[in-house]
């Protein structure tokens, strides 16, 4: 894999390194505005995998230095997409190693030939590690497959009488003990079973390792003085809405900002000047979740105007940014969204589907939020990696509460735990944080997933990684997942939420759902006489196969997953009163895996097939979830008017 950021630890404290790990430049989402442009390059790219015994004959002999088709047989591969499932060629469905994507760009004219305009290229994802060139230049490199990252590419483009460009980018999804997800690569050295040099990814999570370029690649533009980050942070005093901004600038030190909010109908709402402010609106519209409230996810819009001095002349750069007003508190047993206790009744999420894999599909999406609404679900978690951009606003928009999850999964290994990891681990953090803090959907984030936090390191580890989270964004709890047993658990202590991942009677007591309850109640009594926080039981679940039937139940049939998750419900009923704040089912749809026996074409505990086709347990699942919708904590009205049909209210 390609190198890293250079950077030493230095062991200094939970609060202190020894270097800065302030990203450089902001992370705006792409809008179109009177001063700026966007290009999609979504569609058919050229495509090959470097199958060389080394996977390095495409650096060896510069690929990217022109058309790929030049070097070799390509394929057309569609972006976004994994590139795992779309071939028939059996190698790549499992290929370790570099793969090349190229496109061809044209350019409007006035990109390439006026030199106030800023040109920059975004990339949403690219799993794991990228390498990107434009013209043969490189431009940019990336370490992590879910989150966005951009170059600059004005320069390139603007250098002489050009009406497109190439973009060449290598991608390598090889994990490493230092990655995030870890793996290690196992070398196969028994000639006497495998050719000469075989190797295989291991990996110790429970989903499919898919690569490419999962989400839209694009260009866009701004002016040379541009905004280059908003912070927005909100709060009330008694009606008051409270909307706190900061906004970054680069390209000039010569410039006003001027700031209006405005409501859902258009109205300026309030208005304010300078970097930095507050704005005060009277009789606020809160962001409130799907089914807490009879207008659900109002979303003000903030427009920023810059105004700058340029050594061309003036210039301007307009941005709108969706604000939702709203507070997040936790108590000792309460989770609290404006200052009204919450309960979280979800799901557990993948993007995950025939043929794309992890790519990006807005139909797909769509059907997705249907469902949840369909459901009655209020919110998932994004288990076990950050998902698209557009993901997050349509959770602002609907009103879905989101556990933003970054891909800290299959931290198991000891080196995973050492200086090289844990400076990796703070740096996506900051990229996360970076890139969804505006949202109002995401109440809290989540450092990890299941990890061997009872290793002597992962007390220091979390420490750390949770500190450095909470100076990155006071203004969201921070929680981890476990699995362990709480006497065990280094990280728990530093967390605001537990949230808990329990398979009774399913990894454990195979088929004995009468002992469900009792396993239940005492795993939420020992963790909250523990540590005296809010419990989230985040997964829970068992494998069905869509149309296995027996009765009584049995392991692998519908009416086993009903009866366990009803085991569970009657505990949840119980604990809910008292401190357990949320249920998240394992899983929203079945998903693919890696191939090993334990698992026929991928993880089947989803509630719905991976065709989004419900088995029993969805119907189990909706009713409860609209029945505690309809609890007398929320206006019955409420609930009835976003019912959808629901036959729960004739």
């Amino acid at each position: 894999m390609g190198p890293g950021q250079a950077c030493t630890w230095t062991a200094l404290g939970p609060l202190l390194w020894g270097c800065a790990l302030a990203l450089q430049g902001g992370m705006l989402y792409p809008r179109e505005s009177p001063s700026r442009e966007r290009k999609e390059l979504d569609g058919l790219w050229s495509f090959r995998a470097d199958f060389s015994d080394n996977r390095r004959q495409g650096f060896e002999q510069q690929w990217y230095r022109r058309p790929l088709r030049e070097s070799g047989p390509t394929l057309d591969m569609p972006v976004p997409s994994s590139f795992n499932d779309v071939g028939q060629d059996a190698r790549l469905r499992s290929f370790v190693g570099w793969v090349w994507y190229e496109r061809e760009a044209a350019l409007p004219q006035r990109w390439s030939q006026d030199l106030d305009t800023r040109v920059v290229l975004r990339i949403g994802s690219a799993h794991y590690y990228a390498i990107v060139w434009v013209n043969g230049v490189h431009v940019a490199e990336h370490e992590g497959g879910h989150l966005p990252f951009e170059a600059d590419i004005s320069k390139l483009v603007q250098s002489g009488p050009l009406s497109s460009c190439r973009i060449t980018i290598a991608i390598n999804n090889t994990l490493t003990p230092h990655t995030l997800p870890p793996g290690t690569i196992q070398y196969k050295t028994d000639t006497s079973k495998y050719p000469k040099g075989y190797f295989v990814q291991d990996i110790k999570f429970d989903f499919f390792n898919y690569a490419g370029l999962h989400r839209p690649v694009l260009l866009y533009t701004t002016p040379t003085a541009y905004i280059d980050d908003i912070t927005v942070t909100t709060g009330m005093d008694q009606d008051t809405g409270l909307v706190n901004y900061q906004v970054f600038v680069q390209g000039s030190e010569h410039f006003q900002l001027e700031v209006c909010l405005r409501d859902e109908e258009g109205k300026v709402v309030a208005e304010g000047t300078g970097g930095r402010g507050q704005l005060q609106v009277p009789s606020a519209n809160l962001w409130w979740p799907y089914l807490m409230h009879e207008h659900p996810a109002y979303l003000y819009s903030l427009e920023v105007k810059l105004t700058a001095q340029t050594a061309a002349g003036p210039a301007s750069d307009f941005y709108t940014l969706p604000v939702g007003i709203r507070t997040v508190a936790v108590t000792e047993s309460q989770f609290l969204i404006n200052g009204k206790p919450f309960y979280f009744h979800g799901v557990n999420k993948h993007e995950d589907a025939d043929i794309r894999g992890k790519g990006f599909d807005w139909s797909l999406l769509m059907k997705d939020f249907n469902l949840l609404r369909w459901l009655g679900a209020n919110s998932f978690r994004t288990s076990h990696y950050p998902y698209a951009e557009e993901v997050m606003q349509l959770c602002d928009r609907y009103g879905i509460v989101v556990i933003d999850e970054c891909p800290g999964v299959g931290i198991v290994l000891p080196e995973s735990f050492g200086n090289v990891s844990l400076q990796h681990h703070l740096e996506v953090m900051e990229e996360l944080v970076r890139r969804d803090k505006n949202h109002p959907a995401v109440v809290m984030w989540s450092v990890a997933n299941e990890p061997a936090s009872s290793l002597k390191p992962a007390g220091y580890y979390f420490k750390t990684v949770i500190a450095h989270t909470k100076t990155l964004d006071p203004s969201r709890p921070v929680t981890f997942v476990t699995n362990s047993n709480y006497a065990a658990d280094l990280g728990v202590p530093y967390v605001d939420v537990i949230c808990v991942n329990s398979y009774y009677s399913w990894y454990h007591d195979y088929g004995h759902l009468e002992v469900i309850q009792l396993q239940l109640a005492t795993q939420f009594d020992t963790w909250y006489r523990a540590y005296q926080k809010p419990v989230i039981q985040s997964e829970y679940g068992a494998e069905t196969i869509a149309g296995f039937h027996q009765d009584p139940p049995l392991m692998f049939s519908e009416e086993y997953q009903k009866s366990l998750l009803e085991q569970y419900h009657s505990v949840l009923d119980q604990k809910r009163k008292e401190y357990v704040v949320g249920e998240l089912i394992w899983n929203f749809a079945d998903f693919m895996t890696n191939q090993t026996p334990a698992r026929v074409l991928g993880n089947k505990k989803g509630i719905f097939t991976r065709q989004r086709q419900p088995k029993s347990a969805a119907f189990l699942l909706r009713e409860r979830y609209w029945k505690l919708a309809n609890e007398t904590r929320y206006h019955r009205s409420v609930v009835k008017s976003q019912c959808l049909g629901n036959s729960l209210f004739p």
